[in-house]
């Protein structure tokens, strides 16, 4: 979502049109990141679908917490300038009006413990270590039945840029992955997706998921934002061309959405 912002970033901010983009084409379910800890709240008014969002990270003007409200007004000021930096950041999985939502669930990526334990595995330096801590990432999970019978377990991820090492983003990836496995149950269709921050030519971790033993669909070669489904047959994966993203002579968001259609 980019917190709103066109690409290039302007004063203004374009958040609702953004997700009614997303949403035009009806969507059974939409994986949204980047969204501002305040927005969560208008997402079914402005999809019409059922919003489920996470918090990763709190408002906060340097070191201190702020109220979501006042990160809102600040950033209203100049979007293209603060972006990202005093509003907060969350994930939010919507559904489709005729879902029926069975569970939900959330599990921190970057924890202390799993910091530490995979610090030591990768032999990380300490610049790493301390970006890895800076900012708390999230998978968030939502179980639900749709008409018809099928199951979805969605698994919805905002891995930790680090350009210098996407290890970070790759490990994160794949305890996301876990994370999902031991929520669904037999016979679910289960929908990994989101802003893996590692493109699959240099993940592992992909390389894995899509292996005979994990069974996930193939991922896109280019770019960092993901589909991964098991359980069902896709008909196509695709990424948006540039001028989808198009509205009013400006291009919302710095990344290309992706799109997965079921045979």
């Amino acid at each position: 979502m980019f917190h709103g912002n066109a690409d290039p970033p302007e004063r203004k901010a374009y958040l609702g049109e953004i997700v009614r983009l997303a949403t035009a084409d009806r969507p059974d379910v939409l994986c949204l990141q980047e969204l501002p800890a305040w927005a969560y709240v208008h997402l079914a008014n402005w999809s019409g679908m059922q919003a489920y969002a996470d918090l990763a990270q709190m408002p906060r003007l340097g070191p201190l917490p702020i109220p979501a409200d006042l990160g809102r007004r600040i950033t209203a000021l100049h979007h293209g300038f603060f972006r990202s930096a005093v509003d907060g950041q969350a994930n939010a999985i919507l559904l489709g009006p005729e879902a029926d939502v069975l569970s939900r669930d959330r599990l921190v990526l970057n924890s202390r413990e799993f910091r530490k334990a995979q610090s030591s595995w990768l032999s990380l330096p300490l610049v790493a270590r301390l970006a890895w801590a800076e900012e708390r990432r999230v998978v968030q999970a939502v179980r639900a039945r749709f008409p018809g019978g099928s199951t979805l377990l969605v698994a919805n991820l905002h891995a930790t840029s680090y350009p210098a090492d996407q290890r970070l983003a790759d490990a994160e990836l794949l305890r996301a992955a876990v994370f999902a496995e031991g929520l669904a149950e037999p016979g679910d269709v289960v929908v990994l997706a989101g802003d893996f921050n590692v493109p699959a030519a240099r993940s592992a971790t992909q390389a894995e998921l899509t292996s005979e033993e994990w069974g996930f669909s193939k991922p896109v070669m280019e770019g960092i934002d993901q589909i991964l489904v098991r359980g069902v047959a896709l008909e196509s994966v695709e990424r948006w061309p540039r001028e989808r993203r198009r509205v009013d002579a400006r291009v919302l968001s710095d990344h290309t959405p992706v799109d997965a259609r079921t045979r």
